[in-house]
C-alpha cells in the first residue's frame, strides 16, 4: 500500500524558517519523481518544487525560488523541503505527491499533472 506522510509544519514568524518531510512507504521512491504542492485558503493547488531525480535540476515556483530547496534521500524513502525567509503568502497546507505508478508526473509554471499518489497535508502558517 502506497502512502505518504507529512510532517514539520506549524506556526512560524515572517522570515522564519522549517523543514518538511514526507516519508513514503509501499513503493521504491527512487523510481519515481516527486513534488511539494500546497494549497492556500481562497487559491488553487500550485505545484511548489518538483524532483524527477536527484541528477536533474528540480523545478521550483517563481515565488519560492531562492527560498526553498526540494531534497530526497532514496535510502531513506523520505522527501524533504527546506523553507527558509517564510511570507505570509507561504502559508497553506503543504502536500507532498509522487508519480507513482504511471512516472509521469511533469511540473511547468503552467501547471502540474500524473501526481497520482499524495500524502495528507500538513499546514504551514506565516504570521507577518
Amino acid at each position: 500500500q502506497v502512502q505518504l506522510v507529512e510532517s514539520g509544519g506549524g506556526l512560524v514568524q515572517s522570515g522564519g524558517s522549517l523543514r518538511l518531510s514526507c516519508v513514503t512507504s509501499g513503493f521504491t521512491l527512487g523510481h519515481y519523481a516527486i513534488a511539494w504542492l500546497r494549497q492556500a485558503p481562497g487559491k488553487q493547488r500550485e505545484a511548489v518544487s518538483c524532483m524527477v531525480r536527484s541528477a536533474y535540476s528540480p523545478y521550483y515556483a517563481d515565488s519560492v525560488k531562492g527560498r526553498f530547496t526540494i531534497s530526497r534521500d532514496d535510502t531513506k524513502n523520505t522527501v524533504y523541503l527546506q523553507m527558509n525567509s517564510l511570507k505570509p503568502e507561504d502559508t497553506g497546507v503543504y502536500y507532498c505527491a509522487t508519480d507513482h505508478p504511471l512516472r509521469r508526473g511533469v511540473c511547468t509554471s503552467g501547471g502540474y499533472r500524473g501526481y497520482d499518489s499524495w500524502g495528507q497535508g500538513t499546514q504551514v502558517t506565516v504570521s507577518s
